[in-house]
């Protein structure tokens, strides 16, 4: 199945056909029927590492495609920089939770009905062919793929690429050393939410 290119994404309902999403203006893809044996239900490719920037955006698009209302973001604390603890939506504050012990490459998205929604994050400076690959295969039946065969169909590294701190060393992570040459464990199927 292709996925369908929009640059005004119509909303999804339960009526609707089950044709993947892909918004390129905001370069997301979304399955609009998840798939609970998948890892991940779309893929994000935020232009930048600004939390506070980039979430606003994508929470009006989730909601609009999914006619459902975020209530709750889980990120990696890691990866993203300006995090707030909520932000403004139509009507509402979406709380958003960093977290260390979650895979760095996917953001989590809660609503107040159905099951939450997990994006496999395109970091942003990744060239514009191999992230609309990315976002094309996400949007496909991706079910039994673990995220670094995603990555490696897509032709993008598996593991995410380390931070710099202030004083220019790689960031560390809690108990596992550095993140750089290590390799990225595989992951099959839905992480379990902590709660």
């Amino acid at each position: 199945m292709t996925p369908t290119l929009l640059s005004q994404p119509a909303p999804l309902s339960p009526a609707s056909p089950a044709i993947p999403r892909v918004d390129s203006a905001l370069r997301l893809s979304l399955s609009p029927v998840p798939n609970r044996l998948a890892v991940v239900d779309g893929a994000w490719w935020p232009s930048s590492h600004d939390a506070a920037a980039e979430l606003p955006a994508l929470i009006a698009a989730v909601d609009r495609l999914l006619d459902r209302v975020t209530l709750r973001i889980g990120l990696h604390r890691d990866v993203w920089q300006n995090i707030p603890r909520r932000i403004p939506a139509r009507g509402r504050q979406v709380r958003i939770g960093w977290f260390r012990h979650t895979d760095p490459r996917v953001i989590t998205l809660s609503f107040a009905t159905g099951e939450p929604v997990g994006l496999l994050i395109v970091p942003s400076g990744t060239a514009a062919g191999a992230a609309e690959a990315t976002l094309k295969l996400t949007a496909q039946d991706i079910a039994g793929m673990s995220i670094d065969a995603i990555l490696t169909l897509a032709h993008l590294p598996a593991g995410p690429a380390p931070r710099a701190t202030a004083d220019g060393s790689a960031r560390w992570e809690d108990e596992g050393g550095s993140v750089i040459g290590q390799a990225a464990q595989p992951s099959m199927g839905r992480p379990t939410p902590s709660p």
